[in-house]
């Protein structure tokens, strides 16, 4: 994602260093994964030998393409009708390797970057979308001689959820981008502040007005970073969730299981686009509207349990009590992406949940038995978990939690996080529940 924040042209001014690496890499990129395509193509298809030899001549031909109007002539970006003409070869080349094989889906995902940085207005969005359907007739496994209707439903779909996708992430790509270049700002305008609050004290009440200014910027970088969070654990989680009953849908065969499927995936969508509304408006999530934390974890486990079919226990311990809404709405987002990433990752068959109330703090650990892995090694390799962990990491932060993640590779993951149990002003204590 820090990649497509900076395919802007304007994103990397006052910044030449990374422009230029960004440049070098989409000029280098495609020859690299149209070797990395082909290489897995002639080993685990077993073409003849004709088929090969014509794959190898589009596919140099498609190198020689990219070669003339991207990487030996970088200047040609800012041209509006070159651009046109290079993307509407490079689309058509990318269609015939698809055709192909659907391995060439690898080299097809630089026309989202190649559409973004050299198309113009309304085109960059047909770009974007040509190059998501084409990513999907791939991610189908290739063109079928004959499609259903049903096969040609999920493509559309499928395209619809790439083209989604792309786009949010291009979106909070840029923000943060943006916000990058605000923070900036900020800070060296509180700098000049302070060098002129020392030198002239006869401007204390014009200093004062422009740091409440600062002060309303930086608390629009804090709602543009929550946004990010709420997203992430909403159209993101769900949008992943959609995706996998549709791949369960086309494998299943007519009958009860694939609208079952279907149904759920429908859910899923529903489900999304309310808690969506619900971060725009900073509203509470859903399942804590007229229920307490542990009925809602509870809640979220259960439906968890029913869409993935592994088995989900919630425990609690210790005197319920009604806490700061932004203690419960925390916890509740740590065990959604927490049950996320077991989806995703763990391929465990059971989880375990506990929620301890105890006499200052409270916290939630959620541990399963998958695959596990190495959290020292992920965090020297740079990768620091994916969003999903970071974001659980800042949630808990920001109320002076803490958050403790222990797994070995083959030994499963728990996920624990403790928060101060600060309770809801005018709220008593609750009867203790053990479920």
């Amino acid at each position: 994602m820090a990649m497509i924040a900076q395919l802007s042209p304007a994103a990397g001014e006052g910044r030449a260093d990374p422009e230029e690496r960004l440049a070098l890499a989409l000029r280098v990129a495609p020859h690299a994964l149209l070797i990395f395509s082909l290489i897995p193509y002639v080993l685990t298809q077993g073409p003849r030998a004709g088929a090969v030899a014509v794959t190898v001549g589009v596919t140099l031909a498609t190198a020689a393409w990219v070669l003339w109007w991207v990487t030996l002539h970088p200047g040609w970006a800012g041209r509006r009708g070159l651009m046109i003409v290079y993307f509407t070869g490079f689309l058509a080349a990318a269609t015939l390797l698809v055709l192909r094989s659907p391995w060439f889906a690898f080299f097809a995902w630089i026309g989202y970057a190649h559409a973004y940085r050299f198309l113009r207005g309304p085109l960059r969005y047909a770009g974007l979308l040509a190059t998501a359907a084409l990513s999907a007739l791939a991610q189908l496994g290739g063109y079928r001689s004959s499609p259903t209707v049903a096969d040609l439903v999920i493509w559309l779909v499928v395209t619809l959820l790439n083209g989604t996708l792309v786009t949010a992430f291009i979106y909070l790509g840029q923000k943060a981008d943006d916000q990058n270049e605000a923070r900036k700002k900020v800070l060296g305008e509180v700098a000049e502040a302070n060098r002129r609050l020392e030198e002239m004290m006869a401007e204390n009440t014009g200093l004062h007005a422009q740091l409440l200014t600062q002060a309303r910027k930086a608390g629009v970088l804090e709602e543009r970073q929550r946004m990010a969070r709420e997203i992430h654990d909403t159209l993101a989680q769900g949008l992943t969730g959609i995706i996998t009953q549709l791949e369960a849908v086309q494998q299943a065969g007519p009958g009860p299981e694939r609208e079952r499927r279907i149904g759920a995936a429908a859910r899923l969508a529903r489900h999304s686009l309310s808690e969506a509304r619900r971060s725009v408006r900073a509203v509470r999530p859903e399942p804590l509207e007229n229920t307490r934390l542990p009925e809602a974890v509870a809640g979220v486990a259960e439906q968890w349990s029913a869409d993935t079919g592994v088995a989900a226990a919630v425990t609690t311990t210790g005197t319920v009590l009604g806490l700061h809404p932004e203690i419960e709405v925390t916890l509740l987002r740590v065990a959604q992406e927490a049950l996320a990433n077991v989806a995703k990752h763990a391929g465990a068959s059971r989880v375990g949940i506990t929620l301890s109330y105890m006499e200052d703090v409270i916290s939630l650990d959620i541990r399963d038995d998958g695959a596990g892995f190495a959290p020292r090694e992920r965090a020297a390799a740079g990768s620091g978990g994916g969003f999903g962990l970071t974001g659980m990491r800042q949630r808990v932060r920001r109320l002076a939690g803490q958050l403790v993640i222990e797994s070995e590779p083959g030994q499963g993951t728990a996920i624990s996080a403790s928060v101060p149990a600060i309770p809801r002003a005018g709220l008593t204590v609750m009867e203790t529940a053990d479920e």
